[in-house]
């Protein structure tokens, strides 16, 4: 199996540290790179290339949000993916790392083997976002005075069925199962949508059917 290449940014070394111990006692998981802040964090990713970055949220001058932004709109780095890792469990933060195109965000005291799973789930092209964190995605995209259907203009029905189960953190058996499809129909669909509505990733489509109305607390 090939390595998995990660690099940590975070502005306290004990962290990272930390980190870097818990990843590496996976055989399939290398630290290339460490960073204190976000500026610094973009020149080791784009010197190492690596396959995820657990990426702080608060660091002093480039915070991780914009260090996000940073490296997921350069077309150098394009298959790098981002976890956003803090010890602040607040929605406006996790909205706007997903929103920024973060395959993920975790709390800092995420259990080793959760951290590890996280790493290689990224790795493996899919979105780490949990039904708990679908729900606070929900919440905080509820509090938009006002849903902008525009972004639905170009869509099927059926794909519009299935952006609104994927907005309910179903995976794509489970959308196969509820609209009747195989799950490889229900995948295609999933790559259809990402293209037609340029997004990065199935967290991504989870924020486009909230902010579009689509679904909504409660039902969809």
């Amino acid at each position: 199996m090939t390595d998995i290449r990660v690099v940590l940014v975070d502005d306290q070394h004990l962290v990272r540290a930390g980190l870097r111990a818990l990843l590496e006692r996976a055989p399939d998981i290398t630290v290339v790179g460490e960073a204190g802040d976000g500026a610094t964090g973009l020149d080791a990713v784009r010197t190492e290339q690596p396959d995820v970055v657990l990426m702080d949220v608060r660091m002093p001058g480039t915070d991780g949000l914009e260090a996000t932004r940073r490296i997921l709109t350069d077309p150098r780095l394009t298959g790098v993916q981002v976890v956003m890792l803090t010890t602040f469990d607040d929605d406006e933060y996790l909205f706007e790392a997903i929103r920024a195109g973060a395959a993920g965000f975790l709390l800092k005291d995420t259990p080793p083997d959760a951290l590890r799973a996280a790493v290689r789930t990224v790795a493996g092209g899919d979105a780490l976002l949990s039904p708990a964190v679908t729900r606070r995605v929900l919440a905080a995209a509820a509090r938009s005075p006002v849903a902008d259907t525009r972004r639905l203009a170009g869509l099927t029905e059926r794909e519009r069925d299935v952006l609104a189960q994927v907005g309910t953190g179903r995976s794509n058996a489970e959308i196969g199962a509820e609209l009747h499809l195989s799950p490889d129909t229900a995948r295609t669909y999933v790559s259809r949508l990402l293209t037609k509505l340029d997004a990065r990733d199935r967290s991504q489509l989870v924020v486009i059917a909230y902010e579009t109305g689509l679904v909504t607390p409660g039902g969809t």
